[in-house]
């Protein structure tokens, strides 16, 4: 992978993968305070995914792990919007913060799975994915399926956290591993993990403040 974000040196060992059940009892607890606990450790990575959206071509777009709506207020309003969430009680914080606003460009916010999404294929021009591939119990399957509900020629960004490959950051990663159920994500969640070595390969990646914590990651459909 390309420009910020690389593939692991050092070979770890199988995480424990979080089922459905994992993650919703997790966000079940975080809904409420999700945005004050982990809003502000990760706007720039989630403003930055947006700006990247905002500019590429296409408007209709799908955010997968849409949380609490915390990214919608920024996408251009020509961008039509389309949000899923696995958690109910985060997609309520959601659609409380799009009728608040009054975003008219959010035209649906669903309960779904990312992993087995009901869209047709090609539904979509852009697939930004907030924060959801160290989630999800099935990376590679929900890499599939993101390539599937967008266009050829369309855009997948990836938002979120990869384990780094040595330094302080890997034992701290290493040290949160156990507790990604609690969590409801992976700190030591590797790019090969989501990504094929062709896909490395052709992904774009930035990474962003605070720390380098967070990559903007886009791939080209």
């Amino acid at each position: 992978m390309t420009h910020g974000l690389q593939s692991s040196r050092t070979r770890l060992a199988p995480h424990t993968a979080l089922d459905a059940d994992d993650v919703r009892a997790a966000y079940r607890r975080w809904a409420g305070i999700y945005d004050v606990v982990f809003g502000g450790i990760s706007a720039l990575a989630r403003n930055r995914g947006v700006a990247l959206a905002n500019r590429l071509p296409g408007s209709r777009v799908l955010e997968v792990g849409v949380g609490t709506g915390l990214a919608l207020p920024h996408y251009l309003k020509a961008k039509r919007i389309t949000g899923i969430d696995l958690s109910a009680e985060m997609l309520a914080q959601a659609e409380k913060r799009v009728a608040e606003l009054g975003l008219p460009n959010i035209e649906a916010l669903r309960v779904m799975d990312a992993e087995a999404m009901d869209f047709a294929d090609a539904s979509f021009d852009i697939a930004v994915a907030m924060f959801v591939a160290s989630v999800v119990p099935h990376p590679r399957q929900l890499m599939a399926e993101l390539q599937r509900v967008v266009r050829p020629g369309g855009n997948l960004l990836i938002v979120g956290h990869f384990a780094a490959d040595r330094g302080p950051r890997w034992w701290v990663e290493r040290a949160m591993a156990p507790a990604s159920r609690a969590l409801g994500w992976h700190p030591d969640f590797v790019a090969e993990a989501l990504f094929s070595p062709e896909e490395l390969v052709r992904c774009h990646a930035v990474p962003a403040p605070p720390f380098g914590i967070f990559n903007v990651v886009r791939l080209r459909v």
